[in-house]
């Protein structure tokens, strides 16, 4: 597709004549908003009203001003880069179907991918930068560390997401209409700043008033010490994500990961109330009946059945019956990337519902919310959990070479993600299929899944056991993981793939890709192709004659780099 090399020039022009009519309208402005005060704007909008939308455009916002703003539409193509789910059905469709499924990235003007841009600039943006200003001036602490702490969060999912297209030093300044991007280091950098900011202002706060808990309902209930543990657990990730750096520091990891969330209480998890409406609701949930059309991937269901050759194998893992859905016959089977479901599995009896348990073809949402985990209309949706926690230290200590530390670790981050699953996530899973005290202690004590030995412990067997754990809900971090692996790293050790059997698009690449993987999202086309083709074409996004480059997104991302 052509940009038109014209169009930044008559966005300036537009913008001249704005101004100039709003100059000239000023004054007759200023007396009519001062006779005529509008109550659906308060001029001072307190904070509280404000900070409770910080948290809606975490997920996915639903909103006059844009809907889907949030990680969980970004979701839905990073799940399928990972294989945790894909299409039902093999369709060329642009920006749609088994274009994803085989690492595709956005063509044309569509805004696919860009959920994440614009939550973080348009959900938080200038209503974040409104809560720290203000509610700094009224001493009100612990909503500054709050917004500080989801800023934070931000810049380590939007670099990570985006690469170097991301805009730092201008992102906010009102007087700019093109901006220039900054590199994903700087990401980084800004990311702890700002989790150090954060801290300082929760230090503040003391024990945090009741105004903060109330706004702060459907995140962490206003408790600043979950508010610290969360900031913690987003230092650990940005350390870990380093890993292929000569600067790579194990040690940060471990300090961090170390003070972030131990148990499940201290999960970092968005709830919804589920009234109704598109914006309680969650996104992943009947109601809102954003995927219907998914299933779980054959590479996921043969993982937890037990027939991935490489590893794990023979075991059947207990949280299968919360995770994904079963067939008729009571087993689990996915979907192959790139072809239909009626292909996939010839038998209809093995094809597996949808994650609100329609069977066979159905995209549709069922009468009654039938769904399991995350895929509840009032599911609570976890954003950093203990377990997460316990997997980096893992990694962290077997990369030091403290195999019994590691080992520690490990089981302790499958047991965690087991409490999680069986205390919050039973809802709609058969009786005779509950994950029980025998059910969770005989897999932990299968060799096959924890070794006797800490010698015998591989970092395929954490990165493994972590990409089961984050399953539908932390495709972000799963990304970031596999692309540091770059999908398929050897293990030192096994010398298969640390991601065993895992083939990257299904073995079959999307043709723009020119046989390379994905490792990063273009920006969101309606905020940058419109209006930054400048700044498109430095980062290699847009050629010189101003045509997309349609392989952009296989250009890896610095995090990844050595």
């Amino acid at each position: 597709m052509k940009i038109l090399p014209n169009i930044k020039i008559s966005v300036r022009l537009s913008l001249l004549a704005i101004t100039a009519a709003v100059l000239a309208l000023s004054s007759c402005s200023k007396k009519l908003d001062e006779a005529y005060k509008n109550p659906n704007s308060p001029p001072d909008e307190p904070v509280e009203n404000i900070f409770p939308g910080l948290i809606g455009s975490i997920i996915g916002s639903s909103a006059a001003a844009g809907s889907a703003y949030g990680i969980a539409g970004d979701g839905t193509y990073i799940g399928r880069y990972v294989q945790y789910w894909n299409n039902y059905a093999a369709t060329a469709t642009d920006n749609g179907g088994t274009q994803f499924d085989q690492m595709g990235g956005v063509l044309g003007s569509s805004d696919a991918f860009g959920s994440m841009w614009a939550a973080f600039y348009f959900g938080h943006g200038q209503n974040l930068n409104y809560i720290v200003s203000r509610a700094s001036s009224e001493q009100k602490w612990d909503f500054v560390g709050g917004a500080k702490a989801l800023r934070a969060w931000g810049w380590l999912e939007l670099g990570n997401e985006y690469a170097n297209a991301i805009i730092i030093k201008q992102a906010f300044d009102v007087n700019l209409s093109t901006f220039n991007y900054d590199s994903l280091s700087l990401a980084y950098d800004s990311c702890r700043k700002a989790c150090f900011d954060a801290l300082a202002a929760f230090n503040q706060a003391g024990s945090g008033s009741s105004s903060f808990k109330t706004a702060d309902a459907y995140f962490n209930q206003g408790d600043i010490h979950k508010w610290q543990k969360f900031i913690y657990g987003i230092l650990a990730r940005s350390y870990a994500y380093l890993s292929n750096k000569s600067s790579y520091s194990a040690d940060s990891v471990i300090k961090y990961a170390t003070l972030a969330a131990s148990t499940n209480d201290e999960n970092a998890t968005v709830k919804f109330s589920a009234i109704g409406t598109s914006g309680s609701s969650n996104y992943y949930g009947p109601f809102r009946g954003n995927v219907g059309s998914m299933r779980q991937s054959a590479y996921f269901a043969d993982l937890l059945s037990g027939r991935n050759p490489q590893i794990f194998t023979g075991v059947e893992d207990p949280r299968a019956w919360y995770l994904i859905r079963e067939n008729k016959e009571g087993t689990f089977y996915g979907v192959t990337i790139g072809k239909d479901l009626d292909e996939s599995l010839p038998d209809a009896n093995q094809w597996p519902a949808n994650f609100w348990g329609k069977s066979g073809l159905s995209t549709s949402s069922p009468a009654t919310d039938s769904g399991r985990y995350i895929f509840r209309d009032n599911a609570a949706f976890p954003i950093m959990t203990a377990s997460e926690m316990q997997f980096l230290l893992a990694e962290a200590y077997y990369k030091k070479g403290e195999k019994g530390s590691a080992l520690t670790a490990y089981k302790n981050a499958i047991s965690l993600n087991f409490d999680m699953l069986s205390t919050n996530y039973a809802t709609n899973v058969p009786t005779d299929h509950i994950i029980s005290s025998n059910s969770k202690n005989a897999y932990l004590n299968n060799s096959a899944i924890v070794p006797s030995a800490s010698s015998d412990l591989t970092l395929s067997d954490i990165m493994m056991q972590k990409y089961i754990a984050l399953f539908g809900w932390g495709f972000q971090e799963t990304w970031a993981d596999m692309r540091r692996y770059h999908y398929t790293d050897k293990d030192p050790v096994t010398g298969n793939q640390i991601y065993a059997g895992f083939k990257p698009g299904g073995g079959t690449l999307f043709v723009d890709n020119n046989g390379k993987y994905v490792y990063r999202a273009r920006p969101r086309y309606n905020s940058e192709y419109l209006y930054d083709i400048p700044s498109l074409t430095l980062v290699g996004a847009v050629d010189a004659d101003g045509s997309q480059v349609t392989d952009y997104h296989t250009v890896e991302s610095w995090f990844s780099e050595p």
